[in-house]
């Protein structure tokens, strides 16, 4: 191997010149966003999250926002409507793609779905890095402005060790070179791995060098406050200040699934992850707490909603102990509200609300559920809807 005398040695004309870029032959240039610090032109961005939180549903929301011109969400400035390329693994076009998509409002012509790339006599579905100059293509033909690739690991070639970093790198160096030879904006979704704690940028699926390679990193999670709002937070932000996060609730429409936005959320990433990883021991936390309110008789639903979020229990985590311990809501009277309170135990083994035996009797055999049975409340009194702000 040569050493660096070795190679001052040598002549002049085995070392390619000029050797290197000079700074001042490079024009400065401002970043562009296809949404303001959240998702840059010409880089790459990763959207993590667990499945089953919508993080596909997101990705076709900006799609079709994108194939429109419409403003970005929290945002009030158009864009000149454009091409979307699709690279989609493990949805189906016809039954859940279109369908979202006309859900939220695309104009699907300017839409393509990369599903198969030619392979000798048959098709096979695309690969990063090998099949690039497909991609590159899909995008001149639609003028495309934004890729989603969904989800990374489904895509990368057979070649490419996805827990491996130099590979990783290697792989997706190509793919934001792409990026930014077509200045389109590249998102990678990616589901979380199964690590606790820590920081939020080593919860991605696979290599750190995937989140090292991107510009910027985004995260769905579950609201604590409210187990059916999903929040958006950002996770890395290399070209602007961190975004601040958004929550969002997925809804239907027509019989398919659309993003609902509802405002800034005062839940960053790291509260996220605390939140799931964290969400048994909270839930066990929070059954002593609940246990402790109701110990003494029926409390109105305000009011255990309020004392046990002065205990540092989450609206979210409350209702699921409520369920976890068995706990009966009662109305008081015909113009009153609703009152809570724990199960009481007869000779015989049934449980029922102490201050009115036999109204249980006929909901269910067994009781109170298993906390395996139990499952969150979803049904909110009309007493909590008033105060809830």
């Amino acid at each position: 191997m040569s050493t660096a005398s070795d190679l001052l040695a040598m002549p002049d004309a085995t070392i390619p010149q000029p050797v290197g870029v000079l700074l001042s032959e490079v024009k400065p240039e401002r970043v562009e966003w296809l949404w303001d610090a959240r998702i840059p032109l010409g880089k790459l961005t990763i959207l993590d999250g667990d499945p089953g939180l919508g993080k596909s549903t997101l990705s076709l929301d900006i799609a079709a926002r994108v194939s429109r011109g419409l403003p970005m969400p929290g945002s009030m400035e158009h864009m000149e409507p454009s091409g979307v390329v699709l690279l989609s693994a493990e949805d189906d076009l016809a039954d859940t793609i279109r369908p979202r998509l006309d859900a939220a409002g695309a104009d699907v012509s300017r839409i393509l779905a990369l599903r198969t790339v030619p392979d000798g006599e048959e098709d096979r579905p695309p690969s990063i890095p090998a099949d690039l100059d497909y991609l590159a293509c899909a995008i001149e033909r639609v003028d495309a402005r934004l890729v989603v690739v969904d989800p990374l690991m489904a895509f990368l070639g057979g070649e490419v060790d996805g827990h491996k970093d130099q590979s990783v790198r290697r792989a997706l160096h190509r793919l934001a070179a792409l990026a930014e030879d077509h200045h389109v904006a590249v998102v990678v979704v990616r589901h979380l791995n199964k690590a606790v704690g820590g920081n939020p940028l080593y919860r991605g699926g696979g290599s750190i060098g995937i989140i090292g390679a991107a510009r910027s990193g985004l995260l769905v999670g579950r609201d604590p406050d409210d187990e059916n709002r999903r929040v958006l937070a950002s996770t890395k932000a290399n070209l602007a200040q961190e975004a601040e996060s958004l929550s969002f609730h997925i809804e239907q429409h027509e019989g398919a699934s659309r993003v609902s936005w509802d405002g800034v959320s005062s839940h960053g990433a790291g509260c996220l992850l605390a939140e799931a990883e964290g969400d048994q021991s909270a839930l066990d936390e929070a059954k002593e707490i609940v246990r402790d309110i109701l110990a003494n008789g029926p409390v109105s639903s305000a009011d255990l909603r309020r004392r046990a979020m002065n205990e540092g229990v989450s609206e979210r985590t409350m209702r699921r102990a409520r369920g976890a311990l068995g706990a009966v809501k009662q109305k008081r009277g015909m113009q009153g509200g609703w009152t809570w309170e724990l199960p009481t135990e007869a000779e015989d083994g049934r449980t029922w609300p102490a201050s009115n035996p036999g109204q249980l009797g006929h909901l269910r055999d067994s009781w109170p559920p298993s906390e395996a049975e139990a499952l969150p409340f979803e049904d909110v009194e009309d007493d909590e809807i008033e105060e809830i702000d």
